[in-house]
């Protein structure tokens, strides 16, 4: 080889071990990049989605409860009131069973969204519920408990072990490569509620175990998966969703939500209060600059019903992702009370969701309300 053709290979490998390195290939939105994606964007509003045929994320996704026929029929009911956008979950023990054939699953669900007019944010990880999530067949509802077979991503073998957390790369920047070009995919809500411990949902069967130090573990993998997912350099925002107002609260800013904050490209919380409540966190945000979606509210026990917040977000631009579409395998219609307390039959006042199995709504005045808020006939 002459000197120069090695001079010339050995530039090239530089570049490309240069180009390569983690953290290089995009860095977080600035508030105007943030911003301009958010201007080109409708006003994004729907539901946490599960099909009224899946108890949680595995049965949801694994190819032998994978139900397309329902997932039409009830996104067509969400589009049928206005709605524009879902937020999904996802769980990267899909990923290990089978990622080509869970990958090509996602590609039909957005392909029916997309039929519909409703785009998706994905929800890769959840901190929250059972910590302990298995393969194979789920178990049965339990009856009259509020989503009593919801699963963590990943379980806390996993999150409790820094030295496994990089298992999880793979499954994050395969997801993008796949994904994070794809116009049917709105925004990536990489980890929910990483470092909440939920111990009170876990009356309705007996103790299960949550690792000692989740905040700790959690706000680790919160740092990495940024990182992986940025070297995938996605066209759609990267997010992790503040869900506590008291650890947002100026001086009061806990470790973990840091982190959250000043790494998400764009603002995203939960609220299940009342308007004045969502007004308080919302105030506390804006400070930031950035586009504040709300990805989790409405619990009508607590206060937080659609009339009159939905309103307000539409008022302030802020995205609004109501929990629940449809009742069913999850029971989000039970309250929370149910993880503690005896029911028997179905409340009266539903927690959750707007649609029966059969497509009535719950309440036909909210969903008239919904529909004139979003200007559909």
């Amino acid at each position: 080889m002459s000197k120069r053709l090695s001079l010339r290979f050995a530039a090239i490998s530089f570049l490309f071990l240069f180009l390569s390195q983690p953290g290089l290939a995009r860095e977080r939105w600035t508030v105007r990049q943030a911003n301009d994606w958010w201007d080109s964007q409708p006003w994004l509003v729907g539901a946490n989605f599960i099909p009224s045929t899946a108890i949680n994320q595995l049965e949801m996704w694994q190819a032998d409860t994978f139900d397309p026929e329902t997932i039409d029929r009830e996104l067509g009911w969400a589009s049928d009131i206005g709605f524009n956008s879902m937020r999904v979950f996802l769980h990267n023990l899909l990923w290990t069973q089978d990622s080509e054939g869970f990958l090509d699953r996602i590609d039909s669900f957005l392909a029916i969204a997309d039929r519909h007019g409703i785009g998706i944010m994905f929800v890769p990880l959840d901190g929250v519920w059972d910590p302990q999530p298995k393969l194979g067949v789920q178990p049965t509802p339990k009856p009259h408990v509020h989503n009593s077979g919801w699963v963590q991503a990943p379980g806390a073998e996993i999150l409790g072990d820094p030295d496994r957390h990089d298992e999880l790369k793979p499954y994050i920047q395969g997801l993008i490569r796949r994904f994070g070009n794809d116009p049917r995919v709105q925004a990536w809500d990489l980890f929910n509620e990483p470092e909440n411990t939920n111990n009170n949902s876990y009356g309705v069967d007996g103790a299960r175990t949550e690792i000692d130090n989740k905040m700790e573990m959690a706000e680790i993998l919160a740092k990495k998966l940024f990182g992986w997912a940025r070297e995938m350099d996605p066209t759609q925002p990267l997010t992790m969703g503040v869900w506590r107002k008291e650890r947002t609260h100026p001086g009061q800013v806990a470790p973990i939500y840091q982190t959250l904050l000043e790494e998400s490209d764009i603002i995203t919380f939960h609220n299940y209060g009342n308007l004045d409540t969502v007004k308080d966190q919302v105030e506390i945000l804006k400070p930031y600059g950035r586009p504040i979606l709300c990805t989790e509210y409405m619990a009508r026990g607590n206060g937080s019903r659609f009339d009159p917040i939905l309103q307000y977000f539409k008022d302030q631009k802020i995205g609004a992702y109501n929990w629940g579409l449809v009742a069913g395998k999850s029971q989000t219609q039970y309250p929370w009370a149910t993880w503690t307390e005896t029911f028997t039959a179905e409340p009266k006042l539903w927690h959750h969701d707007i649609f029966r199995k059969d497509g009535t709504p719950y309440d036909p005045a909210e969903v008239a309300y919904i529909k004139r808020v979003m200007g559909v006939d």
